[in-house]
């Protein structure tokens, strides 16, 4: 791509034009289904329990949800707003245009993230550990994410699967394709398409409202830590 980008601008011709790419393999997803969402949420340390429920239900990435800072959070137009990312210790923009987006919350991320504030909204960053420092990948999935999949005697799966888990979630409620590609922050939706064609149903629906049928009872116990 250097090359034909340098002979596109130079006007020589390039050797390695007509040579294709190697081939991709498919990716091979393994989203959760909506008990083991339950189940993992039902078992996982309180103090981590809003930042999974917000993963699980906005497809953000580790290192966009992980950079996360209050500035960005818009209750008012109940949207996040993605600009910066958590990469290699600290804080950066995000690498294009299609990752900086707006990404809506539905009821459940909305308490979630109104839960966390009032547990971390004096901080700079949404989601912290003990330190008041953003949270460590690999530190999280040593110590709370893979122990709560063995407790629950789940596969271990990785935590980017909650992306995977939002997309799917999304597609099989019906949402509109391209909104879910903004929502992912993918510039077309033929990634979409490629990776979860097993979720994309013939069906057509108002963009972002009917997930939230998915994920009501998550919302229902969302309220109930908030009495206790």
């Amino acid at each position: 791509m250097i090359l034909k980008d340098a002979a596109d601008r130079f006007g020589y011709k390039s050797e390695f034009r007509n040579i294709k790419t190697l081939k991709l393999p498919k990716a091979n997803i393994k989203p959760f289904s909506v008990n083991e969402i339950n189940n993992i949420l039902d078992n996982v340390d309180n103090r981590y329990k809003n930042y999974i429920f917000v993963r699980f239900f906005t497809g953000l990435r580790t290192s966009e949800i992980n950079g996360l800072k209050w500035k960005y959070i818009d209750f008012e137009s109940r949207q996040i707003l993605i600009r910066e990312a958590w990469i290699n210790g600290k804080s950066t923009p995000v690498k294009n245009d299609g990752s900086s987006r707006e990404v809506a919350m539905n009821k459940v991320v909305f308490e979630a993230l109104k839960t966390q504030h009032q547990i971390s909204g004096e901080e700079k960053y949404v989601f912290t550990n003990r330190n008041n420092k953003p949270i460590d990948s690999c530190n999280f999935c040593k110590r709370i994410w893979y122990p709560v999949l063995d407790l629950i005697d789940l596969e271990r799966r990785r935590p980017y699967e909650t992306r995977h888990t939002t997309a799917s979630l999304w597609l099989a409620a019906g949402e509109s394709p391209e909104w879910i590609a903004r929502q992912l922050g993918h510039s077309t939706t033929s990634m979409l398409f490629k990776v979860y064609s097993a979720y994309v149903p013939n069906l057509a629906r108002r963009d972002g409202l009917l997930t939230e049928k998915v994920i009501h009872d998550q919302l229902k116990k969302l309220q109930e830590i908030n009495h206790e």
